[in-house]
Order: C-alpha cells, then structure tokens, then sequence
C-alpha cells in the first residue's frame, strides 16, 4: 500500500521468539515491517514454519510481539482485536450444532435475539449456496461444503478486517477454486481488508491485489512484495491463463525458491533433491 494511506493493519518493527523448555529462546520473526491497506486483499506466502501464522496470530491480538507496535485501523493493538474475523486451516464448527446453529451462534454470544441470529443465519447459508443445508450437522456436510459453513459464520459478524490461515488447504484443487471464487464474489461486496496466508502461490496471486513473501526461519522476514496487476473482477480458474499472471508466478518463484528449498534442508536434515 502506499506510504500514508489508510492501513487496516501496520506492523512496524514486529518482533517474535518464545522461550524454550531448555533456557534458550526461538527467535522465529526479525524486525518486520508490513501494512495492509483498508479494503486492500493481501496474501502471505513463504515456506514452512517461516512465521506466516504468527503475523496472523499477531494481528489477531492472539500474540504479543517481543518488540515492536501493532495498529489496526490506526489505534494500537493491546488485546484482543475486535475487528477482526479468523479462518483458521481446521472447522471450528462444533459437531453437535446444526449449519444454522454454527452460524447464528457468533451474533447470539454478541446479545442478539436467536429468532434474528436465526434469520440473519439462513440468508448467510442461502448466500454461500447453502440455504438447503441449514438442518444438516457438519459430519453431513462435504468439506467444501463445511468451509463455506464456516465463512458464513465469520462474515456474518461483519468483522472490518478477514484474517485467513490456510483456508482451504485441506480442500481438493476443484474444490479450492470454487472457493476461491465463492470468497471473491462475497470480498467484493465490501472489500474488507484481508491477511491470507497459503502455500498455494497460484492461489495468492489469483485472489489478491499484493504477494508478501517471507524468508526462511528462523528470524524469518519480509523479502518480497508483489503488486498484482490483474483487473478485477477475477474468476480464479481462468486468470492463470492471463500472460500476466505466469509472468508474475514466475517473478516470485524465482525470489521464493531458494527459501523453500533452503526450509527443506533444515528440516530433512539433508540436502534437497
């Protein structure tokens, strides 16, 4: 974003370790600058262990940092952030609570009414595709199926900032880009403000408006930031065929490989094939 625009979110100088059983401390993020803009989709990528979570978790008031300031919306993050909506890799739908009642149960925590809760619960269902599926319990539901459950129940909160860990990670690849599509069409009625963490490098590029990628850990930081020239609206599936995109794949692979591979070592404990 640029220098002195509104930020939803502004790291600046973030740093993150913890303490070690052994004495020792794990220092997993360097000094980190990073703001994400309002309305502005951000995408964080970069190899396992590398932080992405943390500066998730960082955000979301969850962790304190070691040193450095947090801001959301301007004002210092001292707790947990309000603000802010998390969708974390795994379901938090509790089994025994149907589709509605998984998601009316955000609004009812909140003081409303559970005729309203209900109500406002169905038309989130109906607009994730789901209006058939109010009754069911998440063990009847598909996993796509229970994503979407689960977005309904983030957004219905209106949170002002999405803050997404891995979506739709566990999801299979046709099903991942109905989702994809599916959080664009919802993103666009407002564009909240979105951190989305992800693996998937064709995934960041297809959804967001900038690529943030991270170095290796430990002392993991910000190595890369990427504009997205592609226009919206986007279907995620068709937009990897745009000349523009593979030239921009190919542009943060080429900063990003060597820090996957160099993750690799460290963990497999030898060199990578």
């Amino acid at each position: 974003m640029a220098e002195g625009s509104s930020a939803a979110v502004r790291l600046r100088g973030v740093e993150i370790g913890f303490d070690l059983a052994n004495g020792g401390r794990f220092d997993a993020v360097a000094a980190t600058d990073l703001a994400v803009g309002d309305h502005e989709f951000v995408a964080i990528v970069g190899p396992t262990g590398c932080g992405k979570s943390t500066l998730l978790n960082v955000a979301a008031g969850l962790l304190k940092p070691s040193a450095g300031t947090v801001e959301i919306f301007g004002r210092p993050l001292n707790d947990i952030n309000r603000q802010a909506g998390y969708l974390f890799q795994q379901d938090a739908l509790m089994p025994w609570k149907t589709a509605i009642e998984n998601v009316a149960i955000g609004l009812e925590v909140a003081g409303v009414r559970s005729r309203e809760a209900r109500e406002r619960a169905r038309e989130w269902l109906a607009r994730v595709g789901l209006g058939a599926f109010a009754d069911r319990y998440p063990q009847m539901l598909s996993g796509g199926q229970r994503k979407r459950v689960g977005l309904a129940q983030v957004l219905i909160r209106d949170p002002k900032l999405l803050l997404m860990d891995e979506p739709f990670g566990p999801l299979d690849a046709q099903t991942r880009l109905i989702m994809g599509d599916l959080l664009l069409k919802l993103w666009s009625e407002d564009r909240k403000a979105v951190m989305f963490v992800t693996h998937d490098l064709d995934e960041a590029i297809a959804l967001s408006d900038r690529v943030v990628i991270m170095s290796a850990g430990p002392q993991s930081r910000i190595i890369g930031d990427f504009a997205v020239p592609l226009e919206r609206p986007r279907d995620v599936g068709e937009i990897r065929h745009d000349p523009r995109f593979n030239a921009l794949h190919r542009e943060i692979w080429d900063a990003l490989r060597d820090q996957v591979m160099a993750a690799y070592r460290d963990t497999s404990g030898a060199p990578a094939a």
